[in-house]
């Protein structure tokens, strides 16, 4: 009988049963067994793999420092002894997402065994990670679970045993971006043109060489007279209210803030808090408006330099996210601006 696998499992707080948001800062601990997803995973396994324990961390403390967070895990796991780790599958979750994909390549490049994980097709981790993990393509939710299930488990299979695996399109992963040559039975010129008349008479096809889809985006025209103006100041530095009433994630956001500052004439530290991963926010956070000018914009206000500087400023975390993620929220804070008026927008990053 072959050698039992020894699996560990990632999963974040939620998945793992510990709490929602209000445990996202916990740090990294280890569980015994299979818990959460993983007695799915452990039912697909059988008698060819145990779950010997499940790692998991909130998803803002990962967030806040990838790598500390990844390092904390691979130490805390390394005693199992571990044959692969599977992490996840997060589907759309960004924050999990992007934490799932930093873990599986912590775990290649330092245990140097394999690591595998899932996730839908637009969480950030997908971007961030694919070239260099293997990630099972999800669904946006746990719907059609027991597919996705059964892929991790084969491709965790193979991978252990040192097989050859498929295609992406056969095995169910995102494609590295790796171009590998074999041999085909029409050569390239015939292949093309077949695909050409498949095309052509609206019959299904399938192309060799993806290309990437690159959105391009036609520039405003400029501002006539500045002097009468509507500014508004919009962020992607992670700025928001003490506390982050609004939930807006360290990393891979799925949503955004609108804060008003009616009557201000400077942004007070007390009030505000960078809730954003990927940089250091000590200076912000000693004065706001190093981030959301909102001095030197009302100054120009009172000098008539500019028209009106609009009273509420709009703010995300750009960090791992998405390009589509990332279109949709300009897109809503966009139709968001029109509605009120602005004609012109400072947009600051960290």
């Amino acid at each position: 009988m072959a050698k039992k696998l020894r699996v560990v499992q990632y999963l974040n707080q939620f998945f793992s049963g510990i709490g929602g948001e209000e445990k996202a800062g916990i740090g990294p601990q280890v569980l015994n067994g299979a818990i959460g997803l993983g007695q799915a995973i452990q039912k697909a396994l059988g008698e060819r793999g145990e779950i010997v324990a499940t790692a998991t961390c909130g998803d803002n403390y990962f967030g806040e420092r990838l790598e500390q967070a990844a390092n904390e895990i691979i130490e805390l796991i390394r005693p199992y002894q571990p044959d692969i780790v599977i992490a996840g599958p997060a589907f759309e979750a960004g924050r999990y997402g992007v934490a799932c994909g930093a873990l599986c390549k912590a775990v290649k490049d330092k245990l140097n065994i394999p690591a595998l994980t899932g996730m839908y097709e637009e969480n950030p981790g997908v971007e961030l990670y694919h070239k260099d993990v293997w990630i099972i393509q999800t669904g946006a939710s746990v719907k059609g679970m027991g597919e996705v299930v059964t892929r991790i488990v084969n491709l965790a299979i193979k991978l252990t045993e040192e097989q050859k695996i498929g295609k992406p399109d056969e095995e169910g992963y995102f494609p590295h971006g790796i171009i590998v040559n074999e041999e085909a039975k029409q050569i390239g010129a015939e292949r093309v043109i077949d695909m050409l008349l498949k095309k052509l008479q609206g019959k299904p096809f399938e192309t060799e060489a993806v290309q990437p889809i690159h959105h391009s985006v036609v520039p405003a025209l400029a501002i006539k007279n500045i002097r009468s103006a509507k500014i508004a100041l919009v962020t992607d530095g992670g700025l928001g209210l003490r506390g982050n009433p609004d939930n807006i994630a360290s990393s891979g956001a799925l949503n955004f803030g609108i804060y008003s500052f009616e009557g201000v004439e400077s942004l007070d530290p007390a009030n505000y808090d960078v809730y954003a991963g990927g940089y250091d926010p000590a200076l912000v956070n000693q004065n706001p408006n190093r981030l959301v000018p909102v001095d030197v914009l009302r100054d120009m206000e009172n000098r008539k330099e500019i028209g009106k500087l609009h009273e509420k400023f709009y703010t995300t975390a750009g960090v791992a996210a998405s390009t589509e993620q990332a279109r949709k929220i300009g897109q809503a804070i966009a139709a968001a601006l029109k509605a009120e008026g602005v004609t012109g927008v400072i947009h600051t990053s960290s």
